[in-house]
């Protein structure tokens, strides 16, 4: 890992604890992104011809990364524009079940759009809280975020399975942004019916990138009926019909996503074994260097198993002495949010433990 470290520069000015805001541009994916755009420079319009193709082998990578099956995958540039999609094809009378601390784009965009809605408290019972909303409201579609953005408590995917067997009516709606690309994942056995991300965290792809992958036959289903039935009336190419379509609506840029395809195959070559023990590792070791110094909340310190983001007590003034350190972090919620992918170590961690004794 260590060596993997000199391919992104940033390191070695800085510690970079900030994957959660966004992942590192690495010297390899920059030599792709040059070369693609001297392609294009060259090409011009004759660079896409074979755009198809490619962009269906992008999917093909996605599909086999998460496992599912290319046909169920849809590329979009970002998580929220696939959500945004999404609602505006379902009836608004449905409700909908989120978590009260949820990212805003999640929560926002639902609100926003008059579904009916009601919440699950996100504390250290999360689970049992959302079994309990469900019991009560007897929600249609339950959204919410994989790992939450402020503190990193993150739902259990075995209890998403046994949710999915419970109430198998439930449409289960997912935001893996800051969970893909940290540990070992099968979309097909999750439970999970729409799986949506942004590519630019922790699967280092860069900006205007993301996917969306859905269980056998949920396409189909929150896909309009006037959409279905104009798209059998036209002659349209299916490019601008399909169930896809709806999606991948307008020009994709092969340069974002040939990003974010470069880089899932960069994360393959490290093994996602390798990046979800080392992001365990250090995620345990930050977690009992932290509680040490009482600088966590309870609600995490009562999870069995956590992500590798942590929330900690703090100002901005805090803020602004890590920062002098060059220790980049984000000021989230009421505290300050440290984040640690596979590319820091455990003496990032101990910068950050040392610089925060020096400051008290």
């Amino acid at each position: 890992m260590k060596n993997l470290r000199k391919e992104f520069p940033v390191l070695s000015q800085n510690t970079y604890l900030n994957t959660a805001s966004s992942g590192l541009l690495y010297d390899s994916l920059l030599d792709y992104r040059q070369e693609h755009d001297l392609d294009l420079l060259i090409g011009a319009s004759t660079f896409r011809d074979l755009n198809g193709i490619f962009l269906n082998q992008v999917r093909q990578s996605v599909g086999n990364f998460f496992g599912c099956k290319t046909e169920n995958t849809v590329l979009i540039q970002s998580f929220s524009v696939g959500l945004n999609i999404i609602l505006n094809g379902l009836d608004k009378n449905k409700k909908v079940l989120l978590l009260d601390q949820d990212y805003p784009s999640v929560n926002f965009g639902i609100t926003s759009k008059g579904f009916q809605v009601c919440y699950a408290k996100v504390d250290g019972i999360l689970e049992e809280n959302i079994e309990a909303a469900i019991a009560q409201h007897n929600p249609d579609i339950f959204v919410f975020s994989l790992v939450q953005y402020i503190n990193g408590i993150a739902i259990d995917i075995n209890f998403l399975q046994q949710l999915k067997s419970k109430y198998p009516d439930l449409l289960i709606i997912a935001d893996g942004t800051q969970f893909c690309g940290t540990q070992i994942f099968n979309f097909k056995t999750s439970g999970i019916d729409i799986l949506g991300c942004s590519g630019y965290k922790w699967l280092l792809g860069g900006y205007g990138n993301g996917f969306l992958l859905f269980n056998e036959e949920v396409l189909d289903k929150i896909t309009p009926i006037g959409y279905k039935n104009a798209a059998k009336k036209t002659t349209y190419d299916s490019s601008y019909t399909s169930l896809i379509g709806r999606f991948e609506c307008g020009h994709l840029d092969t340069f974002n996503f040939g990003s974010l395809q470069y880089s899932l195959d960069f994360l393959s070559n490290i093994g996602l074994p390798t990046i979800e023990k080392q992001i365990n590792e250090l995620s345990n070791y930050a977690k009992e260097a932290l509680a040490k110094l009482n600088l966590l909340e309870g609600q995490v310190m009562q999870r069995k198993h956590h992500s590798s983001i942590f929330n900690i007590k703090g100002d901005q003034k805090l803020f602004d002495h890590l920062t002098n350190q060059n220790i980049i972090t984000s000021f989230r919620g009421s505290g300050i949010r440290v984040s640690l992918h596979f590319y820091n170590t455990f003496e990032d961690i101990d910068k950050v433990v040392d610089q925060l004794y020096r400051y008290r």
